[in-house]
């Protein structure tokens, strides 16, 4: 069926979802450089990364939903799961579809995280940072409403946002990567190398 009501909803859950997809990046980027203060615990970040997450997921489904079942596009069911089968938009639909699946084997490893061995967990997470860019670049080219200013900052924002936070995450993995190297050649000194000794006349 098609109703200006599926159409709406479908935007707007896309737009959503692209906000909360983000909102868990930044999270995720944020808990990973280990920032944490007496007011916001490390276990508070990542308690709030796991809702948002969800949300994210719940959104993403109704954008999906909303999408199949408006029939003012042809989108059909195995064209969610299986990219580019879809007639409408092909390239666009296809690529909304590798992220969504990129953030189904997210979302299962999560789940099972304490069945899974933390470096295939370790490794599927890092999926993440595909598919929030390939869900980005869906957006701008699928979205009629990417043409409206405030969608469009809104984008950019987004973007903005999470390539601030890597930047600051790189930074920080690089301090903690130079520290870790002057580690060595301390813990590795001659014993009374550097060290002054007191000599009494």
């Amino acid at each position: 069926m098609s109703s200006p009501v599926l159409w709406y909803a479908t935007r707007a859950t896309g737009v959503m979802a692209l906000v909360l997809l983000t909102g868990t990046m930044l999270l995720g980027l944020l808990t990973s450089t280990r920032f944490a203060t007496r007011w916001w615990p490390g276990v508070a970040q990542q308690d709030l990364h796991r809702r948002v997450s969800l949300l994210s997921v719940l959104f993403v489904a109704g954008h999906v939903l909303t999408s199949v079942l408006d029939s003012f596009v042809h989108i059909g069911w195995a064209a969610v799961f299986v990219p580019f089968l879809s007639g409408y938009k092909t390239v666009w639909v296809g690529l909304g579809t590798i992220s969504l699946d990129l953030m189904l084997a997210i979302a299962l490893t999560s789940i099972l995280r304490h069945r899974v061995p933390a470096r295939l967990w370790r490794g599927v997470h890092w999926l993440a940072y595909v598919s929030w860019p390939v869900a980005v670049i869906h957006t701008i080219g699928i979205g009629t409403d990417v043409h409206t200013r405030w969608v469009l900052d809104l984008v950019i924002g987004c973007v903005v946002a999470v390539v601030a936070a890597a930047g600051i995450r790189l930074a920080n993995a690089l301090e903690r990567r130079r520290r870790a190297a002057d580690l060595p050649a301390v813990r590795t000194r001659p014993p009374g190398v550097g060290v002054k000794h007191r000599v009494d006349a």
